[in-house]
């Protein structure tokens, strides 16, 4: 049988197993410890620009807790990229509010611009104020932050930064997760450094920092008994997982970089393939290139791409399926161009996992090759 060809899979350093073991020679095994806080030091190291970091249990209950610091509650409108993954908009509904999903521009293929503006206009006219806007970095590729965030300082709505696909991506020299009121990150086992499970919350204060980990840690009071005066949840990191963490800090620039290579092979070995086209980075940004994305001319021949791949073992998925498009929130408001249906309709992810050989490159080329020529 064909070598399994994965879209994302995690890939370890050679220090991982080392703080783990630590963990449990010292018996911390708990939701606190060492290897939590060497972590999060690590990624203010790393992200820089006055970050506070807080390691949590995923990236989507660090934008549940972000939305909830912001005061988002019941009845509340918040505005949301619709071309992301779903974690991206459930928080939004755990606070009782509603998403009001913001369609893309072709750059970036992230929050319009446009539409934002539009948006906000539209629900302040009808009286209702958005709260929040959560605005992500897809694929690693940065969205138009200078532009998104004159409009939250215009109509004074803050900016919670979905870098859950961007740690090592940059605009204009800073790092993403730096750049709205609240920054998050994902360390899911598919992101471009894993503790199997995990996220952060991104913070310009040690403040909310603080109250990001009270809330985190169940809301309790200080006192010598359990006593809570606010509803908290279980969203802390191991410091078990915070080991894996400390290790994939410390290999995070190489992660980057054979990412950054896979796409610029992808791009070497396709970009002459009739139809076949590249996101490419605008000036000033910088893209880990988490996953490397392409567009086809049509779904038929995405699908037959993505079943050609398939058939030789090769996992391969489409681009996401826009939120206004789904089930889910069927009823939700949207303003729409048009160009996240289309991105889903012709677009595919290639694997781009940072352990991937040149002979597996070669072999996904191939495939695409004797598909498409």
């Amino acid at each position: 049988m064909l070598k399994k060809i994965w879209l994302s899979s995690p890939h370890m350093g050679k220090t991982e197993e080392l703080y783990v073991k630590e963990a449990f020679d010292s018996n911390w095994i708990a939701p606190l410890g060492p290897n939590v806080q060497h972590f999060e030091n690590s990624i203010e190291d790393y992200i820089g620009n006055n970050v506070h970091a807080a390691c949590l249990s995923s990236g989507t209950g660090a934008i549940h807790l972000a939305l909830e610091l912001l005061g988002v509650g019941h009845g509340d409108e918040v505005l949301c990229q619709s071309f992301t993954f779903s974690a991206s908009a459930n928080p939004i509904t755990y606070l009782g509010a509603s998403p009001i999903f913001i369609d893309s521009e072709e750059d970036t293929w992230n929050l319009c611009p446009v539409l934002l503006e539009k948006a906000i206009e539209n629900r302040i006219k009808k009286g209702k104020k958005p709260k929040a806007i959560v605005a992500v970095h897809l694929y690693g590729m940065p969205y138009k932050v200078d532009e998104i965030n004159a409009i939250s300082r215009k109509y004074d709505i803050p900016v919670v930064e979905d870098s859950a696909e961007a740690l090592g991506s940059t605009y204009k020299g800073f790092q993403c997760g730096s750049l709205g009121e609240i920054g998050i990150l994902s360390f899911n086992g598919n992101k471009i450094i894993t503790t199997s499970g995990g996220g952060a919350l991104l913070a310009k204060s040690e403040e909310i920092k603080r109250r990001a980990v009270f809330l985190a840690t169940q809301a309790r009071d200080n006192a010598p008994h359990y006593q809570h005066s606010h509803i908290g949840y279980n969203y802390r990191m191991s410091n078990v997982l915070a080991g894996i963490g400390r290790g994939q800090m410390e290999v995070l620039d190489d992660r980057v970089a054979a990412r950054r290579n896979n796409f610029d092979f992808y791009r070497k070995n396709l970009s002459e393939v009739p139809g076949i086209r590249f996101l490419e980075e605008p000036r000033g940004t910088r893209s880990n290139r988490w996953l490397t994305c392409i567009l086809t001319p049509s779904y038929k021949i995405r699908e037959s791409i993505r079943l050609a791949l398939g058939n030789e073992n090769i996992e391969s998925r489409p681009l996401w399926k826009p939120m206004h498009l789904q089930p889910v929130f069927k009823d939700a408001i949207s303003f729409t161009n048009g160009i996240s249906e289309a991105l889903f309709e012709k677009g595919l992810c290639l694997p781009s996992g940072s352990n991937l050989e040149q002979m597996d490159l070669e072999r996904i080329c191939n495939v695409i090759k004797k598909e498409l020529v």
